[in-house]
């Protein structure tokens, strides 16, 4: 009776588990989508493969949902066959995050090649597209930055060379920026390149946060599996 109700215990966790699993899969294709949609709007990226991050974490979360969608039941209906494959298709999402995990750290530099060549082509072409115009003066205003790397990268915006657009502004009102270049009361000097490096290493603790915690419920979910299966394997009656 005692191993009866332990096993009734690692059913319902493993069932909890792949709940929240499951919505951790979700979260995933939600935020996968919400990056590559953003990457999309205010970046002009030329280069296919930055794209490959937030395509990898809508797969992996697309995969995610159905296998702790697969736990869950398996686990309900005691099914030894579906919990076998729900633990081996996990251990193997593990594997492809590990390889992912890896392959972000080794192509880590690239983002800010990217980042500076979208940069580059938005301030050059900043007064022929009016969809680049207002990405650019978004990300200044968002960001309090101006040009690339400081705001002397409008230097070619007026004939003066000594101008910048208004969303480079302090206070951004009409013709703010017209002769206050390096005027650092009107105007912001460091680079949108800077600003967001900035912003991705401050908010990274919360990327590092989540990874462990998805890890954690992939590792809990992976033990109660096995659990179960020996359990349903030796016959004991887990209802």
């Amino acid at each position: 009776m005692g191993v009866e109700g332990g096993l009734k215990c690692v059913k319902f966790l493993l069932f909890f588990f792949n709940f929240i699993f499951w919505l951790c899969g979700l979260a995933l294709v939600v935020v996968g989508i919400l990056v590559q949609v953003t990457l999309k709007k205010t970046l002009i990226i030329k280069d296919a493969s930055t794209s490959g991050a937030p395509i990898v974490l809508i797969v992996v979360g697309v995969v995610i949902f159905f296998i702790a969608f697969f736990g869950c039941c398996g686990a309900w209906k005691e099914n030894y066959c579906m919990i076998t494959t729900f633990a081996i298709f996990l251990s193997v999402i593990i594997i492809v995050e590990i390889a992912a995990a890896i392959a972000g750290y080794i192509f880590r530099k690239k983002v800010n090649v990217v980042l500076q060549d979208s940069l580059k082509e938005m301030i050059a072409s900043y007064q022929n597209s009016t969809e680049i115009k207002e990405t650019m003066d978004y990300l200044q205003k968002e960001w309090h930055c101006c040009g690339l790397n400081s705001s002397t990268d409008w230097k070619d915006f007026k004939p003066d060379m000594n101008s910048v657009p208004d969303s480079c502004c302090v206070n951004v009102t009409k013709d703010c920026g017209i002769g206050a270049m390096k005027n650092t009361a009107k105007v912001h000097q460091e680079g949108c390149e800077v600003a967001l490096e900035a912003f991705l290493k401050k908010n990274i603790q919360w990327v590092i946060v989540a990874a462990l915690v998805i890890a954690f419920l992939q590792i809990m979910g992976i033990v109660f599996a096995c659990l179960l299966m020996r359990g349903i394997r030796s016959g004991y009656e887990v209802m």
